[in-house]
């Protein structure tokens, strides 16, 4: 059975996206199947793993993304599933075991336009739909956006853990907590609709503190999370084992040079000169797993000595 985490934080900002990206990456290249969930509607995982050309195509189309199979007789969960999403620019893939669940602007028409059924709400046939391949894969990684409306209950329904992307700052904390607050009444409002074999339903695990800037001294930001921690844990409002994960990720430029190439950090070659970003977001990957992960071979991509020119986004 696989592992379904939802990363998630109501504050914005916090590198949501490039956690969730680059611990999926460094779990593949560790030989683990990974399904990355997308249900962000502004598509970064989307964008960044399938490169702008071809998430512009399906943006364009109104199709093969995860807003289809809410739309009667359109897609299946199944079909839209992007296999193998990293690729070189050449369209050989470069990243096995790494799969997307893509999706592009018009998820918005969740929240708009989608008017769910009383007796088969949203999140449950998302999560009926996803179970009919949950098992092809390890870990199931939902990159959720921060708010707690349709698209987050998608996959805050379907995991069965929580982890939380944070910066060492007051506004970290404070959505943390109103995360939660919104968290245990959507368990309460859902709760009619799970099963026994769906599992637990999801609660924090654990708390990542991201972006680090250096001679940055996070220890009182750390003491404050882990105090709250400790409260939500009295009130069993976070899972019993809940903690701030030891393994934390620096700011490095190489994390948006790696956007802009169209690949996770892992496969940037010359992690040397950027203080081997890399192995935190490896370190993560292990800790999160429980064991110490074993890297394969893949190839790596050359930065370029000038940045690439942005792309446009075609919109519909």
């Amino acid at each position: 059975m696989s592992r379904k985490i939802a990363f998630l934080n109501y504050k914005g900002g916090v590198g949501k996206t490039s956690l969730t990206v680059n611990i999926a990456a460094a779990l593949a290249e560790s030989g683990k199947r990974v399904l990355l969930v997308d249900l962000d509607t502004q598509s970064n995982s989307s964008i960044w793993l399938m490169r702008l050309e071809k998430w512009n195509r399906i943006n364009m189309s109104n199709k093969d993304m995860i807003y289809s199979i809410f739309v009667p007789g359109e897609q299946r969960l199944p079909d839209i599933v992007v296999k193998d999403v990293v690729k070189d620019q050449s369209g050989k893939c470069i990243l096995p075991g790494l799969d997307l669940l893509p999706t592009t602007f018009n998820f918005i028409d969740l929240e708009n336009e989608y008017v769910p059924d009383p007796y088969n709400p949203h999140f449950l046939l998302f999560y009926k739909q996803l179970q009919e391949i949950e098992d092809q894969y390890d870990f199931i990684l939902f990159d959720c956006p921060p708010n707690f409306l349709r698209a987050t209950q998608l996959g805050v329904f379907a995991a069965n853990e929580m982890i939380v992307p944070s910066n060492p700052d007051a506004l970290s904390l404070i959505g943390f907590t109103l995360m939660v607050e919104k968290l245990m009444l959507f368990h309460k409002r859902s709760s009619g609709f799970r099963k026994k074999e769906m599992g637990s339903p999801a609660y924090v695990r654990g708390i990542i503190f991201n972006a680090i800037k250096s001679n940055v001294d996070i220890s009182v930001s750390v003491m404050r999370m882990n105090m709250r921690l400790k409260q939500f844990i009295r009130q069993r409002f976070v899972a019993p084992d809940a903690q701030v994960f030891k393994s934390r990720v620096r700011d490095a430029t190489i994390v948006r040079r790696a956007v802009s190439l169209g690949i996770p950090v892992n496969l940037v070659a010359g992690q040397d000169t950027q203080a081997g970003i890399a192995n935190d977001f490896r370190a993560l990957a292990s800790e999160i797993g429980g064991q110490e992960l074993t890297q394969r071979d893949v190839p790596k991509v050359k930065v370029p000595e000038k940045p690439n020119q942005p792309e446009e986004v075609s919109t519909p």
